[in-house]
């Protein structure tokens, strides 16, 4: 086994992730990779999600902001200057979630802090969240990926991010502010001084020493480039959710889900189906746009997959 370390020295959130995802294509079985990076102004929305439903688009884009679509699932994160991210990628043998957070959280703990893992992935820090994560496979190798909030600005969190009432009132608080927390407030963590106490957590949990990378080696990369030109595009960032419209809506202890049908009432039946949701289960959607489509607008399909059929009661309303 290997490690290998790189981190960032740009703030673009497209050649960011690009990267990130050639890391994820790499034939490097051996190797355990971390990788550290920091965004600009962005707001950070999961594959399976509306932007519109998620982000102020014309407030956040107005003030020279930017909407990436990632490739894992989950919710909307808003990155900024305060805000540091990591992703683990590492071939399928060596993937272990658990020592990939101890890794994080033995770096947060050396400040001082106490963490501890919350609900669908998240890490908290006296009872607040600071780090929101998400997962995804690979041919060869697994991501884990997520945020680290610093000293993030909570002003701009509020303006860009809509955040649901229904999670609001889940939690039982009154916004948003007040679920989430800046290390920076708890003890002296700031985005550079981190970056040493992860490196040393990484070498510490895995038992020996990694290999630095070069950000910019791997930036130059024509693939990398290529990939950063797809996620900057409109299609992969707004594609059909400009005309989106949520007809039903859910949330569910595995998440939230908006649906927009077309039903072919001549026929009976759901003619097509688009669907937002922040699961963490990638393929969700898909799983849920082939069962629907075709189904009998009387008959519900059935299935035996918890959140499908959750999803099959919200459209037939049964919830």
């Amino acid at each position: 086994m290997r490690l290998q370390f790189t981190v960032s020295d740009q703030y673009d959130p497209f050649l960011n992730v690009a990267v990130e995802q050639y890391l994820l294509g790499r034939e490097e079985d051996d190797c355990v990779t971390m990788y550290l990076w920091q965004n600009r102004r962005t707001v950070v929305i999961g594959q399976n999600q509306n932007p519109y439903a998620e982000c102020n688009v014309e407030l956040l884009e107005s003030e020279g902001g930017h909407v990436m679509r990632r490739r894992t699932g989950g919710g909307a994160v808003y990155h900024d200057d305060g805000n540091l991210n990591f992703s683990f990628v590492a071939g399928h043998a060596l993937y272990d979630q658990e020592r990939q957070f101890q890794v994080i959280c033995r770096a947060v703990e050396s400040y001082g802090l106490h963490t501890q893992l919350s609900g669908r992935n998240d890490v908290l820090c006296e009872g607040r969240k600071f780090s929101g994560n998400a997962f995804a496979k690979g041919r060869t190798q697994n991501l884990h990926h997520g945020t680290l909030l610093i000293a993030g600005n909570m002003a701009d969190l509020q303006r860009y991010l809509k955040v649901r009432p229904s999670k609001l009132m889940k939690h039982g608080v009154s916004s948003v502010q007040s679920r989430v927390v800046n290390l920076a407030e708890l003890a002296p963590v700031d985005c550079k001084n981190i970056v040493p106490r992860l490196k040393e957590a990484f070498e510490a949990v895995y038992g020996q020493p990694c290999e630095r990378v070069d950000f910019q080696t791997l930036a130059s990369h024509p693939e990398v480039q290529r990939m950063r030109a797809d996620f900057a595009s409109d299609e992969w960032r707004f594609g059909r959710w400009r005309s989106f419209v949520a007809q039903r809506s859910g949330s569910f202890e595995w998440g939230t889900v908006d649906i927009d049908l077309q039903i072919d009432e001549s026929r009976g039946i759901i003619r097509e189906v688009a669907l937002a949701t922040d699961s963490l289960q990638l393929n969700l959607a898909q799983a849920a746009r082939t069962l629907l489509a075709g189904a009998s607008i009387y008959l519900p399909p059935h299935t035996d997959d918890k959140a499908l059929q959750d999803i099959v009661n919200l459209v037939y309303g049964k919830q």
